[in-house]
């Protein structure tokens, strides 16, 4: 016997079988309708409406050709997303793909730029590849850099995020902060899309790290318009990732363990392409757990007759992001750079 409940906790975890894992013979796309509506629901979405009441502040021009627009939208009817997005010198001759990028747990979208902002920000930046915004304009395609609820400008502070009493009172709600973020994700594309002509409304991609990863993962596993994911550093079995350690709350969606595991949500992609992006030595999220989860998904995508858009990449490091790799991967997939 234990009076500690957490063993409890784990015997009953390791031996649930998502409920809603896709059953023998059951038609993919049948699978998948029904498993996205539930996932959806899981997630407390979907919420408000809004009127975009988009607002544009600034417009710079940066080098080679780099056009900067910086502005603001209505998510929800009182709740508002500050936004940057870069546009290639060639979107002012064709339309361009447009890959979302979203920071993980940091001070903000700031660091997706590639502009320090506060003390630290330089090492963490140059540390793990985390200039994604950076680094999409620099291939010819057009970055939205956006902060996620809790990061940034959005209830973080100049020391970091800030995400547990406001994940917290999205549970009070019946909401969840992730499906929050997720909300906001599919927002950002409706506007970018009624704003900007230049963006090419079928190549249109989100990639993140860490808890950018994980938003990743599920608005591309919700929103179809999404044609392309990389979700790195943020893909592993819940037990031995959000279960058995101590994350942020925002990772955490009641009876998600249940119903999904993480192999499950991403076969919800199948068959656009994604790339999941794993780190050799980051201890939370494991990668013996994460080959497991990545097998479901392949199988799911093999379903789907697209097994030629899966990737799994490895990178040799711990908890970053893998440019190289990751973008090489994501190239052969959707041929977009081709």
């Amino acid at each position: 016997m234990s009076l500690n409940p957490q063993e409890s906790h784990l015997k009953r975890m390791a031996a649930t079988q998502p409920s809603m894992r896709r059953g023998e013979g059951e038609p993919l796309a049948q699978w998948q309708k029904k498993a996205r509506a539930k996932l959806a629901a899981l997630l407390g979405l979907p919420l408000e409406g809004a009127a975009a009441h988009y607002r544009l502040l600034e417009t710079q021009e940066k080098e080679n050709g780099v056009s900067a627009y910086r502005f603001v939208f209505s998510s929800e009817p009182d709740v508002e997303v500050n936004c940057q997005l870069l546009l290639p010198e060639r979107a002012k001759r064709e339309k361009v793909p447009l890959v979302i990028c979203l920071q993980g747990h940091s001070k903000g979208m700031h660091i997706s730029l590639g502009e320090p902002k506060y003390p630290g920000d330089e090492a963490t930046i140059s540390g793990g590849d985390r200039d994604f915004a950076r680094q999409i304009v620099a291939r010819g395609q057009a970055a939205l850099a956006l902060d996620q609820r809790g990061f940034g400008e959005r209830g973080g502070t100049p020391q970091g995020p800030d995400c547990h009493q406001i994940a917290m009172q999205a549970l009070l709600l019946g909401r969840t902060l992730i499906g929050e973020r997720c909300w906001d994700v599919s927002r950002a594309i409706d506007v970018a899309l009624a704003q900007f002509p230049q963006i090419d409304a079928d190549k249109i991609a989100v990639m993140g790290n860490s808890g950018g990863g994980t938003t990743t993962i599920y608005a591309a596993a919700l929103d179809e318009r999404i044609a392309a994911a990389m979700p790195s550093c943020a893909f592993s079995g819940f037990l031995p990732s959000i279960g058995a350690q101590r994350h942020c709350v925002c990772n955490y969606v009641p009876g998600i363990l249940t119903q999904f595991d993480m192999g499950d949500i991403a076969g919800l992609i199948a068959p656009r392409p994604l790339v999941i992006v794993n780190g050799k030595d980051d201890g939370i999220f494991p990668l013996n757990s994460a080959l497991e989860q990545a097998e479901i998904a392949r199988n799911l995508y093999a379903l789907a007759s697209a097994q030629s858009a899966f990737r799994h990449v490895i990178g040799q490091e711990g908890h970053r992001f893998y440019a190289r790799e990751g973008w090489a991967a994501f190239d052969e997939v959707t041929g977009w750079n081709s």
